[in-house]
């Protein structure tokens, strides 16, 4: 019997790849969700299914593991505080209370004194005509959006009118920035001052969902280096353990700018699988489970292609790889528009 019983609430890729890291390190998974066709159940050792306010599912899934993470930082905080008061939770709930809410991430980041774009609250439609000198701009919901969800492109004072959305929810107005590049950097932190940190990911996005990664990032020395401090000061003041990723806009003039903190494993991140020793998967098992820390090294640069809806198709049709190639499927069982349905890494030499 595994030594540890590790319990991710989430079913999707990303518990997937968790869940392939653990069978390495002899911990067994235990996975929650609400989706009967979660993708994670194919790779997790046992699957739970139940709502997530059902309290009696909950207790069922406590009782069968040693300590808890999440894939996904869009579950209840609710939820993750009761769970927190009778088995340990990594990262603390009390981040995600933080991270779900646009606005009160931006207020953390600033106060750490790093750069965000600008942005302010709307309540009502009334606000966004005080508010003109943040457009060209998004309007995001301040909660639950990703991959684009929840987000409403203001091009010009004309788009203002056009708006036709629910102002019952909070939302967030942010000035766009004259955009060079995306890049984001994924830091594994064990405890004070202690953790592993890989190089900075170039990001392209299309229709706002991550496209491509790639390592090494056509950036500056500049950039590197402050992208990389700057994910240590927020991994740090968060007092946080387990993976984490920081996603910076680079603008014209290369000054960097935090979009977003993923309390998670990444999607750009999934590079690390073929391209380091030790995978952000496989980092973030050894810190929330308390494991040996091991350095990590860099075994070869890399791409990886998101495969988008029926992009998997080939795939499965067993196109051929080289040998430098690494084709995942996440086991999805119906194919959608926008919907990641496996990737693709490349190691360049």
């Amino acid at each position: 019997m595994s030594k540890v019983n590790l319990g991710i609430i989430g079913g999707g890729q990303l518990g997937s790849m968790l869940s392939t890291a653990a069978k390495k390190l002899d911990i067994k998974t235990i996975i929650y969700c609400d989706d009967i066709d979660a993708p994670a159940q194919n790779f997790c050792d046992e699957f739970i299914l139940g709502e997530y306010n059902n309290k009696e599912k909950i207790d069922e899934f406590i009782n069968k593991v040693n300590v808890i993470t999440f894939e996904f930082e869009n579950i209840p905080y609710e939820t993750l505080n009761e769970i927190s008061k009778k088995k340990l939770v990594l990262p603390k709930p009390s981040i995600n209370r933080i991270i779900q809410h646009r606005l009160s991430e931006k207020d953390f980041i600033n106060k750490l004194n790093i750069r965000t774009t600008r942005y302010a609250s709307v309540e009502k439609k009334s606000d966004l005509e005080t508010l003109k000198d943040f457009i060209p701009g998004i309007l995001k919901t301040s909660t639950m959006g990703y991959d684009g969800k929840g987000q409403y492109p203001l091009r010009n004072i004309e788009d203002i009118e056009k708006i036709n959305i629910d102002f019952s929810k909070e939302y967030i107005i942010e000035k766009l920035v004259k955009l060079k590049k995306e890049i984001s950097v994924i830091i594994t932190r064990f405890g004070n001052n202690n953790y592993e940190i890989y190089e900075p990911i170039e990001n392209i996005h299309e229709d706002q969902i991550l496209k491509y990664s790639k390592i090494p990032a056509e950036i500056s020395e500049n950039i590197f280096n402050q992208s990389k401090e700057w994910a240590i000061m927020i991994a740090e003041e968060l007092r946080y353990i387990g993976t984490l990723c920081i996603e910076f806009f680079i603008d014209r003039n290369d000054n960097l700018y935090v979009n977003e903190i993923a309390p998670r494993v990444h999607n750009s991140g999934h590079l690390t699988i073929n391209a380091f020793n030790i995978s952000q998967f496989e980092n973030h098992i050894r810190a929330v489970c308390s494991l040996e820390k091991i350095p990590i090294k860099k075994l070869s640069n890399a791409k990886m292609i998101n495969l988008i809806g029926n992009q998997i198709k080939p795939y499965r049709e067993n196109l051929k790889l080289n040998d430098n190639e690494f084709f995942f499927d996440y086991l999805k069982k119906e194919i959608k528009d926008k919907r990641k349905m496996g990737h693709v890494t490349t190691l360049i030499k």
